[in-house]
């Protein structure tokens, strides 16, 4: 069974730093892509970055300078970086993973097969 697990969301003054952690098991990191998407509340869920299973990356122009996605093969772990955080980043963040068989879109939650449950960020001004 494929599980997901994301940590290290949290409440952040306008301006910090977070690094996000996303824990697979059931799959691995090397054959599958890594996306973190974020949904705020009453808006739809947005792409922030992914990293193929190359290990090219691709970032929302939103997070585009003060983010950095990145993985570890060997412990199966995904990371998202988070610098110079702003309120409006405020949402819960969820990581997702995708199969080489899906659509090639990174962008697209409809690309992903897994999905964790999200850890919230809060970013006060």
């Amino acid at each position: 069974q494929v599980q997901l697990v994301e940590s290290g969301g949290g409440l952040v003054q306008a301006g910090g730093s977070l690094r996000l952690s996303c824990v697979a098991s059931g799959l691995t990191f090397s054959t599958y892509g890594v996306g973190w998407f974020r949904q705020a509340p009453g808006k739809e869920r947005e792409f922030v970055a992914a990293i193929t299973r190359s290990g090219g990356t691709y970032y929302a122009d939103s997070v585009k300078g003060r983010c950095t996605i990145s993985r570890d093969v060997a412990k199966n772990t995904a990371y998202l970086q988070l610098n110079s955080l702003k309120p409006e980043d405020t949402a819960i963040y969820y990581c997702a993973a995708k199969s080489p068989l899906r659509s090639t879109s990174y962008a697209t939650p409809p690309s992903y097969n897994y999905w964790g449950q999200g850890t919230q960020v809060t970013v006060s001004s």
